[in-house]
């Protein structure tokens, strides 16, 4: 099959997530600055970053394909909690989630004959979390790449208590305004008339 839609993102989740709404696509790998600006708020912030992912994808590809691009921050307190840099800032950031909301906010991008965008929140709950739990999970490895510290697709699935919203937004791609973006451009895809 080929592909429809370059994907600017080297998220494994995002791409499976992707597979999932049967769109053929390619990986495009892009570099974009990911500093939030000063006072920018985290809707802001997610939706300018994936602008930027697709605006460079479309630039790397020379506009051969539709690119799709998202980014994904959890927030708490209106606090960007980023990547881990290490054991120490991954058990701070679950401490601080540990028995309390936070929302997970992802800008999603498609540059094709325009640019539009949307932005998605999703409010989750952890439940309370031992020191314990919190050192196990560190070293499972599985949090060290996560905004936030955490996959709810894997073990840290058993950290959250309840959600409100989408869960594939928490994962990294909100698969129903991802798939009305898709229409709009009138890409292929699984719900699609082929």
């Amino acid at each position: 099959m080929n592909p429809e839609l370059l994907l600017a993102s080297r998220s494994p989740r995002r791409a499976e997530l992707l597979r999932t709404l049967g769109v053929a696509f390619v990986v495009v790998d892009v570099e974009v600055d990911e500093t939030p600006r000063s006072g920018e708020s985290p809707p802001v912030y997610v939706e300018r970053l994936a602008r930027a992912k697709a605006e460079a994808g479309r630039a790397a590809s020379g506009n051969a394909l539709p690119v799709l691009a998202a980014d994904t921050t959890v927030v708490c307190d209106e606090e960007i909690l980023g990547k881990p840099a290490d054991a120490a800032d991954a058990s701070r950031m679950l401490r601080r989630l540990s028995g309390r909301w936070h929302s997970v906010f992802t800008g999603v991008a498609l540059a094709g004959a325009g640019l539009a965008t949307v932005v998605v929140e999703t409010r989750v709950c952890f439940r309370e979390l031992t020191e314990t739990e919190i050192a196990a999970y560190w070293a499972s490895g599985e949090p060290a790449d996560k905004a936030g510290a955490y996959g709810i697709q894997g073990l840290g699935g058993a950290l959250v208590a309840r959600i409100e919203g989408g869960w594939s937004n928490v994962v990294g791609l909100p698969l129903a305004e991802t798939l009305t973006l898709l229409g709009r451009e009138g890409i292929p895809h699984a719900l699609s008339a082929r």
